[in-house]
C-alpha cells in the first residue's frame, strides 16, 4: 500500500513538472510570436522611411533626411542612423536603420524583460529605363522648355505648349503606336484610353511606330484629355522620326511629365497646354548613370 502511494505521489510531481514545463514553453512561444510581429513591423518602418526619403533625392538630401525621420517617429520611431549615398547617380540612396524594443510578457518568468529587434531598408530614386501608364502622344527632344534652365523648365511659371500636327514624315502626326505593332494602326477609342488611364504595360525605350493621322482630333481623345486637365500625364520623348507612314518611327530616348490645362485642334493641327512638372511614377529603374537623359521624371524602389 505504501509502495502505491510512493508511486501515486512521483506521478503526481513528474506530472506537475512536465505540466509548468509545457506552459513555459508554450508561453515563451507567445512571446517569440510577438517578437517577429515586432521585427516585422520594424522592417515596414524602416522600408517606408527609406522609401519616403528617396522621394527628395537627389536635389534635396536635407529634406529627405527630415522627411525620413519624421516618417519614422510617426510610425514607431527607433530610428538609429540615415545615410545618403551614391551608387548609379550622385546622392540617388538612402539606408534607413531602425532599432527598437519588444517587451516580453511571459518571458519575464526567465529574465527577460525585453529584446531589442532591428531592420534596415535602402530606397533609391532613379531616371526610368522601362515606364509604365505612359500616354500614347510624343514630345520632341529639342522643345525649348527641355533645355532651358540648364535643363528641362518645371512648373506653372513655364507654361508652354506642345504642338499636335505633321511632324516631319508622312502620315505622322505626334501620335505614338504604344503597341508597337507594324500591321495596323490603333483606334481612337483605344488611344484615348491610354490617355485616360495610361498604357498598363512596362514601356522600353527604343524604336515605336507612328499611329497615323490626326486621331488626336476626334471626339473621343478630345474627352479624355480634357477629363486630364489639372493632373500629370507621361509622354515619351524622341530624338529622331524616320520612315513613312504607318512605318515611320519615333526614336523614344526617355520619358516626361505634363501637367495639362488645355487642349485646341483645329484640323489637322492644335496644341497642348501646360508645364513640364517633376513627377514619381511607376518604372523600372535604369540601371548606367546619364541613361536615359533626366528629364524629371523618376521612380523611387527599395534595392538590397
Amino acid at each position: 500500500m505504501n509502495a502505491l502511494r510512493r508511486q501515486s505521489g512521483q506521478a503526481a510531481v513528474l506530472t506537475a513538472v512536465f505540466l509548468v514545463a509545457l506552459l513555459s514553453i508554450a508561453a515563451f512561444v507567445l512571446d517569440v510570436g510577438s517578437w517577429y510581429k515586432a521585427k516585422r513591423d520594424t522592417q515596414a518602418t524602416a522600408d517606408a522611411a527609406a522609401l519616403a526619403a528617396a522621394q527628395s533625392l537627389p536635389d534635396d538630401p536635407n529634406a529627405a533626411s527630415s522627411l525620413g525621420s519624421s516618417y519614422a517617429s510617426k510610425n514607431g520611431g527607433g530610428m538609429q542612423s540615415l545615410t545618403i549615398s551614391s551608387q548609379i547617380s550622385s546622392n540617388d540612396s538612402v539606408r534607413v536603420k531602425i532599432s527598437r524594443p519588444a517587451p516580453g510578457i511571459f518571458s519575464k518568468l526567465f529574465g527577460i524583460d525585453s529584446v531589442t529587434v532591428g531592420a534596415n531598408a535602402t530606397a533609391r530614386t532613379g531616371a526610368m529605363g522601362q515606364a509604365k501608364y505612359v500616354a500614347p502622344i510624343v514630345v520632341n527632344r529639342a522643345h525649348p522648355m527641355l533645355n532651358n534652365c540648364s535643363g528641362p523648365c518645371f512648373g506653372p511659371q513655364y507654361n508652354t505648349t506642345l504642338p499636335l500636327g505633321k511632324v516631319g514624315a508622312p502620315g505622322a502626326f505626334d501620335l505614338v503606336n504604344l503597341e508597337n505593332n507594324p500591321n495596323g494602326t490603333v483606334g481612337a477609342s483605344e488611344l484615348s484610353n491610354w490617355i485616360l488611364h495610361g498604357f498598363d504595360k512596362y514601356l522600353a525605350l527604343g524604336d515605336y511606330f507612328s499611329d497615323t493621322g490626326a486621331k488626336w482630333n476626334s471626339s473621343d481623345i478630345q474627352n479624355s484629355l480634357q477629363q486630364r486637365y489639372g493632373t500629370e500625364l507621361l509622354f515619351p520623348v524622341y530624338d529622331t522620326l524616320g520612315g513613312n507612314g504607318s512605318n515611320a518611327e519615333y526614336h523614344i530616348i526617355a520619358w516626361v511629365g505634363f501637367h495639362l490645362t488645355n487642349v485646341t485642334a483645329n484640323g489637322s493641327s492644335g496644341s497642348l497646354s501646360g508645364w513640364f512638372t517633376q513627377v514619381i511614377w511607376q518604372g523600372i529603374q535604369a540601371t548606367t548613370a546619364g541613361s536615359p537623359p533626366s528629364l524629371g521624371a523618376r521612380t523611387v524602389d527599395l534595392v538590397e
